[in-house]
């Protein structure tokens, strides 16, 4: 694990960039690490509402949404899913939103 200062707080990340502690998550982390990892920014009301059900898919269930799921219980379809989170939106959409990486993704 490695120490780094996303959007002014010092935290912890694992291996692949993930936040160790969601805990530490704040939305201004969520826009930092959406312009780091090229999402278009400003954030937009439907990339909330994938980060927010994430989120509470993790805090509920303790992973993140597979793309299948995030396309069917979020209300955003999976085509849009890739337009707001392109090149894998679970993984990016969980990194953004400051969970684990989504068990099943690669």
């Amino acid at each position: 694990m490695t120490s780094t200062v996303i959007a002014g707080k010092t935290v912890e990340v694992n291996d692949e960039g993930f936040l160790v502690d969601p805990n530490e998550w704040t939305e201004e982390m969520a826009t930092e690490l959406a312009e780091l990892h090229g999402v278009a920014t400003p954030l937009t009301d439907r990339h909330w509402v994938v980060i927010n059900y994430m989120r509470k898919e993790y805090f509920e269930n303790g992973t993140g949404a597979t793309v299948r799921k995030l396309g069917k219980a979020s209300g955003v379809d999976t085509k849009e899913l890739f337009q707001l989170f392109p090149k894998g939106p679970a993984k990016l959409s969980a990194m953004i939103a400051g969970i684990p990486k989504p068990k099943g993704c690669i």
